[in-house]
């Protein structure tokens, strides 16, 4: 039986979970592009990681083009702001056509505005929310 397939992913925001998803990803075999404004941010990748860093501002077409975002399978979006995610995941998937587009939503509100335009929401409040009522309920 074969593994799973191979994938090329970006990875915008280099932060606590983008690092995670940065070096779990890398380790499964998958081809990584961590982009952040902040090249400090990097530091938080594993000696492991074996993806590319691209220090810039996602929200500029030269810095995704440099990522070569229209190859991408998958774009992953983890900034601490919902406006840039939400630009940002829109570019990926209406302008580039990325066939897969994540973004975290810090608004639990807003995840239908992300599932309207087809883009899948990670949303920590309403994960850790609905953790907790099922323990209690």
């Amino acid at each position: 039986m074969a593994g799973p397939k191979h994938m090329f992913i970006i990875i915008v925001g280099c932060g606590r979970l983008g690092s995670y998803l940065a070096n779990r990803l890398s380790q499964a075999g998958h081809s990584v592009v961590a982009i952040d404004l902040n090249d400090a941010a990097f530091e938080s990748l594993s000696p492991e990681f074996s993806g590319f860093r691209l220090e810039g501002d996602a929200t500029e077409f030269a810095v995704l083009r440099e990522a070569e975002i229209a190859d991408a399978d998958m774009v992953i979006v983890t900034t601490q702001s919902d406006n840039i995610n939400l630009l940002v995941s829109q570019v990926a998937k209406k302008l580039f056509g990325v066939p897969r587009v994540v973004a975290r939503v810090f608004e639990p509100e807003r995840q239908r505005t992300y599932r309207d335009l087809g883009i899948d929401t990670v949303c920590p409040v309403t994960m850790v929310g609905d953790d907790v009522l099922t323990g209690l309920l």
